[in-house]
C-alpha cells in the first residue's frame, strides 16, 4: 500500500529540514512524497534539491506561483498516485518514527476509508515542550456541527474518496480543510477510525492560531461551510467548541 504524503512550501527553509527529516525517518518504506512549492525566494528550493537523493526515487516536487496553501495541497492531490494521501505541513514534522505504518496496518482494512489521531503544538524556541495538546479521541460526526473536526494534519484517506468527493475549496481562506472533511464525514459518511496516536509536531503561529483576526475569519468559514451544506448553525452549541479548546493548552 503506497501512501502518498503531500507538503506545500512557500519561503520554508527555517522550518522545512525537520520536515524532511522526520518523512526520512518513517519506518513505513512505501511512500511517495510530493512537495508543492509557490516559487519561494529563500532557500526552500535549494533544501528540496540538497534532500531529493537521500528519498532514493521517492520525491516529487515542482516549485511554481500558486494561488495560496489550498491551491497548492489541490496540486499535490492532482500530482498523488499513492492509495492512501496525507497533508503533512512544512513547519510541521512527525512526532514519532512509526506513525505511516500505523496508518498501513490499519487501512489494510478495506471496510475503512480514513484514519486519524493526535496532534500537538509547540513553540519555535523549544520543541521539546507541548503547548497544547489537541486529541481527536472525542471525535464523532455529530460533533462537526459545533465546528469540531479531526486533526486535520493526523487525517489519512484513500485517494479515492478524494476522487470521488473532491480536494479543497480555495474559496475558504482559512477554512477549506473543515469544509473538506464536513463534505467528506459529515455529508458523504465516508468510514473513519480513530488511532490513539500523537501523529505531528506543529509549531503554533501557524494561519489558523495567528490571532484573534485568524478565529474571526475561521468562524465566517466555518458558517459558509454549514450554509454550503445544509447544516443548521447552532451559536451556543458552537461556542462551545472554544470552551472545550481551553483544556487543551498546558
Amino acid at each position: 500500500m503506497k501512501i502518498s504524503i503531500i507538503t506545500a512550501t512557500y519561503n520554508s527553509a527555517a522550518t522545512v529540514r525537520d520536515t524532511f527529516e522526520s518523512v526520512l525517518r518513517q519506518t513505513y518504506q512505501e511512500i511517495e512524497y510530493i512537495v508543492v512549492d509557490g516559487a519561494s525566494k529563500d532557500d526552500t528550493v535549494a533544501l528540496i534539491k540538497a534532500y531529493e537523493p537521500r528519498f532514493e526515487g521517492r520525491m516529487r516536487w515542482v516549485s511554481e506561483p500558486d494561488k495560496g496553501l489550498y491551491d497548492a495541497m489541490n496540486k499535490g492531490l492532482r500530482m498523488a498516485t499513492g492509495e492512501v494521501v496525507g497533508i503533512l505541513n512544512s513547519d510541521d514534522f512527525y512526532t514519532a518514527d512509526d506513525v505511516l505504518e500505523r496508518v498501513a496496518e490499519a487501512l489494510r482494512d478495506s471496510r475503512l476509508d480514513a484514519v486519524y489521531g493526535d496532534v500537538h503544538y509547540v513553540r519555535e524556541e523549544d520543541l521539546g515542550h507541548t503547548v497544547r495538546y489537541y486529541s481527536s479521541k472525542r471525535f464523532t460526526r455529530e460533533r462537526m456541527r459545533m465546528g469540531s473536526m479531526p486533526a486535520h494534519p493526523s487525517f489519512y484517506a484513500r485517494r479515492s474518496c478524494y476522487q470521488r468527493y473532491g480536494g479543497f475549496d480555495t474559496d475558504y481562506k482559512i477554512g477549506a480543510d473543515f469544509e473538506q472533511l464536513l463534505r467528506l464525514i459529515y455529508v458523504h459518511k465516508i468510514r473513519t477510525r480513530y488511532l490513539a496516536k500523537d501523529f505531528v509536531t506543529m509549531r503554533m503561529g501557524g494561519v489558523s492560531s495567528s490571532g484573534l483576526k485568524s478565529y474571526w475569519q475561521i468562524i465566517r468559514d466555518h458558517r459558509k461551510a454549514f450554509r454550503r451544506h445544509g447544516v443548521a448553525f447552532n451559536p451556543l452549541l458552537y461556542g462551545w467548541r472554544y470552551v472545550e479548546k481551553l483544556f487543551e493548552f498546558k
